[in-house]
């Protein structure tokens, strides 16, 4: 009986009233209201999204002025029809943060049609033809709602021009937001109040009901990025970089709101992402490694050796070439195709030096020379053996840049060439498509020296659109937080290609204890678990790899204790727990400490952080 009304509600014409969707669960409800044309979201039986503008604006008035096409065309969309489905599955990542991802969501297609006319004289006639159609895609999950807007195949042939999205989220009077004015820059924490001034995606959410929310997108390929203006009090309006120029049949990007009683759940729900993007496009990926790497922070022969030689010791995959190997990198005129001549050492040297001991080799690559060398560069550093290329200082926002930047990474991914992009580039889960994107920069970290508060906000906003090249530094003196704060961020911080000691000396390196753990945490995982935590006070994060756990503790600039539930941890076994925190008392230049403990799952660990410190604990299971 529900399959025959799902059929009728997918043929017939609908006229008025309400559509309603919800997730597997039930807790989730999307709305859209068919004669306002505005939708609204539910979690729990708790406003998240009061109803709110949904659609696109079309601005094609040129095109249809030669066709002689009135203006009534940009009259208010009508719906049609809709129908429903649900879709049921389970995928395997190639890497990633869990070994598993559950796909359950039920899909409401909502069937709109715009504009009709009649112009004889021009010899046109679109009498009772639908001159636009969109479809609003909606997709409800138990993580979270995704909707997005698809154009298919226009009868009347022509390109699509749209200026902007009307794309709102009214949120309940009281709201607070947290977010940061763009990737790299500090958080700022708003009411919501009128304001021109642009928000990046994600921004974390705090509603006055107690749910914690965020708004996010996904599968932003080749169309122009969004951020977040306030036009008037509690609205938060999606605003285009740029206009975007489409040919039909063509699909948005997705605009996400996930919602939850804990601001953990969010976290432990982001695979939503990944989702939302296509399965992976590339029929070769045994070229892929995920790994540890070393920033060889002097480009010479002899320290790139010993870095080759560190690199080994702490168990790390790669090292790289920064910026300046082939030039002045701000200049048109530099060449990535042949080292630097003051340089005394070619990058094939350096990659056959680097294999001899189980390293790959990644170098650095401004956008500069990329535009105008990269069908060059691909083959050529094959070649040389060179694993992955970072991007530096790429063009973001406008369509073209978008559209130039995700085809690079195609044709990187199907040469067999990792990538890492740097700088203003935000994630939205490509990487499921192309997994030899591994990381990308888009945060405020190490080059920056951010403080505590900063770090830890970064697990709740940042770190929920996708992995995040931080580059986390241990012995520099400019670091503004403790040494364990930075060694539990290989555990709370997510990214498949992890840079460690960035701005640091092998020099330095005194044999600490508290390193091992970062010489044997890996970068991707089995299982992810956000234990605990409060926005902008602590994150507790655990990750599991075969049987083993991982677990890092961020605290902000409040000294703080907290009892580590480790139930987690599943059964009555026991378990041999490496702990490092601070300890300033010690008379060595990180002031960790290490210890061993015996424990039984279940049983709580206390720590007490410091100011800006940290807890970074390795479980092992007693067999």
């Amino acid at each position: 009986m529900k399959k025959f009304f799902a059929l009728i509600a997918a043929l017939c014409p609908i006229w008025a009233g309400a559509q309603t969707l919800q997730s597997p669960d039930g807790k989730y409800e999307f709305r859209f209201d068919a004669e306002a044309m505005t939708y609204s979201i539910n979690f729990a039986g708790k406003n998240v999204v009061l109803p709110s503008e949904i659609g696109v604006n079309l601005d094609n008035r040129l095109f249809e002025s030669a066709l002689g096409i009135p203006n009534d065309t940009q009259s208010q969309w009508r719906l049609e029809t809709s129908e429903t489905s649900s879709h049921s599955s389970t995928w395997a990542p190639l890497y990633g943060e869990n070994a598993s991802i559950a796909d359950n969501y039920n899909e409401l297609v909502l069937h709109l049609v715009k504009g009709e006319a009649k112009n004889e004289k021009a010899g046109y006639d679109f009498d009772k033809r639908q001159f636009y159609n969109m479809d609003i895609v909606v997709r409800v999950y138990n993580e979270g709602v995704a909707f997005r807007y698809h154009f298919p195949e226009q009868s009347n042939g022509l390109f699509l021009n749209i200026s902007g999205e009307k794309t709102s989220f009214a949120m309940p009077s009281g709201t607070v937001g947290y977010s940061s004015e763009w990737a790299q820059g500090p958080f700022v924490k708003t009411n919501l109040e009128p304001s021109d001034m642009e928000l990046e995606r994600p921004i974390l959410l705090e509603l006055p009901n107690g749910l914690k929310a965020a708004i996010m997108e996904a599968a932003m390929v080749d169309y122009a990025r969004g951020k977040f203006i306030i036009p008037k009090q509690d609205v938060l309006q999606v605003s285009l970089y740029s206009g975007v120029e489409v040919i039909s049949p063509y699909s948005t990007p997705w605009r996400v709101v996930m919602a939850g009683e804990k601001v953990v759940d969010l976290i432990n729900h982001k695979d939503l992402i990944l989702n939302l993007n296509e399965p992976c496009k590339l029929s070769d990926t045994s070229f892929i490694r995920p790994g540890k790497a070393y920033r060889c922070g002097k480009l010479e022969r002899s320290f790139i050796m010993k870095s080759i030689a560190f690199a080994e010791q702490m168990n790390f995959q790669f090292i790289e070439l920064d910026a300046r190997w082939y030039g002045p990198e701000m200049s048109m005129e530099s060449s990535a195709l042949k080292e630097s001549p003051d340089r005394n050492f070619t990058v094939k040297e350096v990659c056959d030096s680097a294999a001899a001991h189980g390293l790959g080799v990644w170098v650095y690559v401004n956008q500069r020379a990329l535009y105008q060398e990269l069908d060059q560069i691909i083959p050529l550093y094959k070649k040389w053996g060179v694993a992955g290329i970072k991007f530096g200082f790429v063009q973001v926002g406008n369509q073209y840049w978008s559209s130039w930047l995700h085809d690079a990474v195609r044709k990187c991914g199907e040469a067999g060439i990792m990538v890492d992009i740097h700088d203003e580039y935000r994630p939205t889960g490509v990487s499921r498509s192309y997994p030899n994107l591994l990381t990308q920069e888009g945060i405020g970290g190490n080059e920056e020296m951010p403080d505590a508060d900063h770090n830890v906000m970064l697990a709740y906003t940042r770190f929920l659109c996708g992995p995040a090249d931080y580059t986390p530094s241990y012995y520099n003196g400019r670091i503004k937080n403790t040494r364990a704060h930075q060694l539990a961020m290989a555990a709370v911080y997510y990214s498949p290609l992890e840079f460690l000691f960035w701005y640091d000396d092998p020099k330095l390196f005194d044999g600490g204890e508290e390193l091992k753990f970062w010489k044997d945490i890996p970068t991707v995982f089995d299982e992810s678990i956000a234990l605990d935590g409060e926005i902008g006070e602590y994150i507790v994060q655990a990750r599991r790899v075969g049987s083993e756990w991982f677990v890092g503790v961020l605290n902000n600039k409040s000294a703080r204790s907290i009892s580590l539930d480790t139930s987690f941890l599943g059964g009555k076994g026991k378990w041999t727990v490496e702990i490092y925190t601070d300890d300033t008392s010690l008379d060595t230049k990180s002031k960790v400490a290490s210890q061993q403990i015996k424990l039984k799952a279940g049983k709580p660990i206390a720590l007490n952080l410091l100011p800006s410190g940290g807890a970074a604990l390795h479980f092992i299971p007693v067999k």
